[in-house]
């Protein structure tokens, strides 16, 4: 990965070192959490199954438009994962040939760290209210099982912890100058 090129864009080869094996292993936990332990559950809620959850609760929110949400939370989750990926991966570097107008050109690693380091804010900032709303509000009157929280803020702590491990790798590793430098 090291030697990357910016073809189109004119700009000098970029000697990007490759990421450290935490850094690969983090954002393959935190992709992993996002894609399979999140998305399928809420596909299932997302396709009207109420599973864990009080089933009158749950039709009555699914029909004001649970479902669709459930989708557009699946899809943040599947960008989350694309994310997290793009902080270990080439195509993190320089736009893939399938990518119209950009194809080739380096990825400004300035926005891409400062999306990954955003989004695992957020989610670590979520996932602490989630589980204090939890320890507030055990009372099992909502429409999920409570206990749902038991295996959601596992999933979102890998993902925001990984997101922030590998954000914070590929700041370094992207950040000029490149000499002196230790990884």
């Amino acid at each position: 990965m090291s030697g990357i090129t910016a073809h189109r864009s004119g700009a000098a080869a970029a000697d990007i070192p490759p990421p450290p094996r935490r850094a690969v292993r983090a954002a393959y936990a935190s992709a992993f959490s996002a894609t399979v332990g999140f998305i399928p559950l809420h596909a299932v809620w997302a396709l009207g199954v109420p599973l864990w959850a009080d089933e009158e609760k749950f039709r009555e929110w699914y029909e004001i438009g649970g479902g669709p949400y459930l989708f557009v939370l699946s899809g943040m989750a599947l960008m989350a994962g694309v994310l997290a990926l793009s902080l270990v991966r080439p195509w993190g570097l320089v736009f893939p040939g399938w990518v119209p107008f950009l194809a080739g050109r380096r990825v400004p690693p300035r926005t891409l760290s400062a999306t990954a380091f955003t989004v695992s804010a957020f989610l670590l900032l979520y996932t602490a209210w989630a589980g204090l709303q939890f320890v507030i509000q055990f009372n099992g009157d909502g429409i999920f099982s409570q206990w749902i929280i038991v295996f959601g803020i596992p999933q979102f702590l890998i993902l925001g912890i990984g997101l922030l491990i590998a954000a914070h790798s590929y700041q370094v590793r992207t950040s000029w100058p490149q000499e002196g430098r230790s990884h």
